[in-house]
């Protein structure tokens, strides 16, 4: 795979094939979008070492501007698609108690201007469909939503490229590159899910006054 992708890293279909990826896990949050992007910037930058004249650095920040791109667009297509078919996503997420948890946060956050729960949520499993859908769900203005969306995926994406920029640099387009890579996307998805799951202080000592 590293192989066809770092062919592929020269060609326009690279940049393809990430924005698709990165388009449509925001409704199929399986799809591997970041470990995508992460392999084919630790292909890009793995077949430019040892090239004279020639660094990956054109190649990343592509991928960035790409992947970035992408994600803005999934986050606003869902949006509008939840925005629209309200009723019938509020009774999917009503079915379960940590999307309502996520959704009620996500309207505390939205509401008082602290959307920096929008960019922790991006790197969390399934953060993104959750946070898009439900602002769609909820009625969020896009003059709300859509700042932080954008700041969320310029994060990732950043995060992600030079991820795999740096795995590349240091230990080559192989597996142990790829692997170190996606190990360290793995941990800031882990602690974006316990960061989006804890409770506010402020939240958490009204509970306990109650």
């Amino acid at each position: 795979m590293l192989d066809q992708l770092g062919a592929l890293a020269d060609t326009p279909w690279i940049y393809v094939i990430v924005a698709v990826s990165v388009l449509l896990d925001v409704f199929l949050p399986v799809l591997p979008s970041g470990v995508l992007v992460i392999t084919a910037a630790t292909a890009a930058a793995g077949s430019a070492v040892g090239t004279h004249g020639h660094t990956a650095l054109p190649e990343m920040f592509a991928l960035v501007a790409c992947a970035a791109t992408a994600s803005v667009v999934g986050d606003l297509v869902a949006y509008r698609v939840a925005w629209r078919g309200g009723d019938r996503f509020d009774r999917a997420i009503a079915r379960s108690r940590r999307l309502t948890a996520a959704q009620e946060r996500l309207g505390t956050a939205l509401l008082r201007g602290g959307g920096a729960l929008v960019v922790v949520a991006r790197f969390a499993p399934a953060g993104r469909s959750v946070v898009s859908l439900g602002a769609g769900v909820m009625h969020r203005r896009v003059r709300e939503f859509l700042p932080w969306s954008a700041l969320a995926g310029v994060t990732w994406a950043l995060y992600s490229v030079f991820l795999g920029y740096f795995g590349g640099q240091w230990l080559g387009a192989t597996w142990i590159g790829t692997a170190v890579s996606v190990f360290a996307l793995f941990l800031a998805g882990a602690g974006a899910a316990f960061l989006v799951r804890r409770p506010h202080e402020p939240e958490a000592a009204a509970a306990e006054a109650g």
